[in-house]
């Protein structure tokens, strides 16, 4: 039969093995804050039973008492972890004035008040604190849905409680629960407790790796330079919408951008100044889109953007604002700085298009060709019917089946 001391050397290999793969993922993925602390708890875990194992073998209370607030800190650090993943701060007050309190209390109903079923009782209480910490925050919903990882975090927070309150309970009424003698019922208790312990580590793990598959998703979606959605991220939107639009008979509306002599800006400045005329445009362009309209970047100096649930009017409207925000950053340019001028085609998803994303973006593509050609920094617009781009008029109502030329100081 197993005996408590042999279950608490158990402990102490398992959670120093523990910190050596939570190290290992520290060192591996830097940007992964709460690595740091979960490696910090599972080697404190390791201190903590040893000190619990010494009670076995020294008649002092001190080591009991030194392994229970080791113990508890190990539980707050882990606490902060789950906070830190969830990008709160971690609250270091809280955790030390849960130790303090524990330890406090333990060594009062020691020396002060000897009571063995309080001594557990608080005992249980400042462990039960961070455990509730823990499930409260990877079973909150409002995030989105909990993944399998935070799910299992949870439940496993909630088991270990439940074991504390069923200690403390069997304290009171009698039941010998003091981890610090050596019995078969004491025995399993350790080692549901060594189990649980190990598990919600394994939940923490799970949580670590589907935030990194998740990062790595969205890295493969991401255009690296201005940080906006790239070319494959946008095709698979607009497969998205142009799927919602057949269904609904709503249309969406597609521009296409180009920065205008931007290769001269390359060739003149630099690339370094090119990749800053890329972010800079990002920027004032995401200063005059809408909740849900979409920036992509399909490559060199082009970019798109997808207006749903939008007619050709209002894709029209906001390349007038992505012009003008333009055209006023150019005048504000001064000294070295390099203006940006682009041109812009509109086009509106109609039901030829149908569920192929490549006929818009030929639409629009056609209506960027006919901007450029007429002038640049201006947009056109492609009207419903006809296949022949039109320039845009200042005020596009009704739009008309022949191309009317636009003000070139309109945009």
């Amino acid at each position: 039969m197993l005996n408590v001391p042999t279950l608490w050397t158990a402990f102490v290999v398992n959670f120093l093995a523990l910190g050596l793969i939570w190290a290992y993922v520290m060192r591996s993925y830097p940007n992964l804050d709460s690595a740091r602390y979960w490696t910090a708890s599972a080697f404190m875990c390791a201190p903590a039973a040893t000190f619990a194992l010494t009670r076995f073998y020294f008649g002092s209370f001190v080591p009991l008492l030194a392994g229970g607030s080791l113990m508890t800190f190990a539980i707050c650090l882990a606490a902060m972890g789950v906070e830190r993943f969830y990008g709160y701060r971690a609250s270091w007050r809280l955790s030390l004035t849960v130790v303090a309190m524990t330890c406090a209390s333990i060594a009062f109903f020691q020396y002060a008040y000897d009571h063995g079923p309080l001594r557990i009782l608080c005992y249980s209480i400042g462990q039960a604190v961070p455990m509730a910490i823990i499930a409260r925050l990877v079973l909150d919903a409002r995030r989105g849905p909990v993944n399998p990882g935070a799910r299992l975090a949870g439940l496993l927070s909630v088991l270990i409680i439940a074991v504390f309150a069923a200690r403390s309970i069997g304290a009171f009424i009698g039941a010998d629960f003091n981890f610090s003698h050596s019995t078969s019922g004491q025995a399993a208790a350790v080692l549901l407790l060594i189990f649980l312990s190990m598990s919600l580590n394994f939940g923490f793990l799970l949580m670590a790796v589907d935030r990194l598959r998740n990062e790595v998703a969205d890295l493969a979606l991401l255009d690296d330079l201005t940080g906006v959605a790239n070319r494959r991220h946008l095709m698979q939107r607009l497969s998205e919408e142009c799927a919602r639009a057949e269904r609904s008979r709503r249309p969406f509306a597609l521009l296409v951008i180009d920065l205008d002599g931007f290769k001269i800006i390359n060739d003149t400045h630099g690339h370094a100044a090119g990749d800053a005329c890329l972010q800079h445009f990002t920027l004032m362009a995401q200063t005059r889109l809408r909740p849900g309209d979409m920036l992509a970047r399909t490559g060199g100096d082009e970019f798109c953007i997808v207006l749903p649930a939008s007619s050709l009017r209002e894709g029209a409207m906001i390349a007038r604002r992505i012009l003008q925000v333009c055209r006023d950053d150019a005048e504000a340019c001064a000294g070295a700085e390099v203006p940006i001028e682009v041109s812009i085609g509109v086009a509106e998803w109609t039901e030829d298009v149908g569920a192929f994303p490549d006929r818009l973006m030929a639409r629009a593509d056609q209506a960027l060709y006919v901007a450029k050609k007429d002038g640049k920094n201006r947009y056109a617009v492609v009207t419903p019917d006809h296949e022949t781009p039109a320039l845009a008029p200042d005020q596009i109502e009704p739009l008309v089946a022949t191309p009317r030329r636009q003000d070139a100081a309109a945009g």
